[in-house]
């Protein structure tokens, strides 16, 4: 199996989030890659750069999941923001249209508040280029199964699912998986994201909640506990032409592997059910037990029968990474995942 990974995702590489309240070394930074790109390793795998980390093909795929306004605010906030007196380093929101906002702004402050939903999505000079470049990564592993390959991966951090089509949230600022189907949809008529990660995709839903041609599925821990809060309960089924190919499979709290197995299980069966011509497999290795937003306590060994039942599947996948946070075990989760799908 073919893995892409541009080596300029290395250009976002925030410092800090917002935890709790209080600034803390962000779990999401370039280390991340080189424990991923080790467990690639472990598995018999290597990493193949994307051509270009920018093209207007994939500029023009992204406006099919994102506005126009939010993806030039990425690209333009950060000389705006460095002209306002005593601006931070970064850029972040200090207000947020609770509640729904009426009016969208042009001072860059109220801009902030508007597209970066929480905390975590800190923004340097160069995020957006290595957005782009984790983009660029999605959408080489895609073009990938468009030309006849059976899978691919594609190592991409910063992640995507949090981030909507006007939002980012939850460390991630464009949407891989949503680009990623995006493409297939270029040939295949009906494609499904199937979400492992501990955390709803909460952007993913919103991306495709009114259409049918792209079902969303996820398993996560009950959002009433747990990040992103506010999404990803079961009764959110989808809307209009979309009503029925959105599932959400909310798990209690600290769940084991068996939990998460048996409700993988289910998922699995609602996605059989749509039928679709391919799969789009959103990655998330942050339900270990260690991994530093632990929310379940899934082994490592789980990943395996998770690489093996999506395999099963027989379908033409695309593996996008999401969570899975620096831990000793982050580079073993990855192998074990990697060993089951290519058993």
């Amino acid at each position: 199996m073919k893995c892409f990974y541009h080596p300029d995702q290395a250009y976002h590489a925030p410092p800090t989030f917002l935890l709790r309240g209080q600034p803390a070394p962000s779990p999401e930074g370039p280390v991340r890659a080189e424990l991923l790109t080790q467990g690639l390793a472990n598995a018999g795998l290597t990493l193949t750069a994307p051509r270009e980390a920018d093209s207007p093909t994939l500029r023009k795929r992204l406006e099919q999941i994102h506005t126009p306004r939010y993806l030039t605010f990425l690209e333009t906030i950060y000389p705006r923001w460095q002209t306002l007196p005593d601006a931070a380093e970064f850029v972040a929101p200090n207000i947020h249209p609770c509640g729904g906002g009426h009016h969208y702004p042009r001072h860059p402050i109220g801009q902030a508040g508007w597209h970066l939903h929480d905390m975590a999505c800190p923004l340097s000079a160069t995020s957006f280029q290595g957005a782009l470049a984790s983009a660029a990564s999605a959408e080489a592993a895609a073009e990938e199964v468009l030309d006849g390959a059976p899978a691919a991966y594609a190592l991409c951090r910063p992640p995507g699912h949090h981030a909507g089509p006007e939002r980012a949230g939850g460390f991630c600022l464009l949407n891989n998986a949503a680009l990623a189907a995006t493409v297939l949809r270029e040939r295949f008529s009906k494609v499904a994201i199937i979400d492992v990660d501990l955390h709803h995709g909460n952007g993913t839903q919103d991306i495709f909640y009114h259409r049918r041609d792209v079902w969303t599925g996820s398993l996560h821990v009950d959002p009433s506990d747990f990040y992103p809060f506010f999404w990803g309960g079961a009764d959110e089924t989808g809307s209009g032409e979309g009503e029925g190919a959105n599932v959400n499979l909310p798990l209690p709290l600290g769940g084991d592997s068996g939990v998460y197995l048996d409700a993988l299980a289910i998922l699995i069966d609602r996605l059989e059910r749509y039928a679709p011509d391919a799969v789009v497999v959103a990655l998330g290795l942050d339900a270990h037990k260690d991994d530093p937003l632990a929310g379940l306590t899934v082994e490592t060994e789980a990943f395996i029968d998770v690489g093996k039942r999506l395999a099963a599947l027989s379908l033409p996948t695309v593996i996008i990474q999401e969570g899975g946070y620096p831990t000793e075990h982050l580079s073993a989760n990855l192998t074990a995942f990697m060993q089951g799908f290519t058993s």
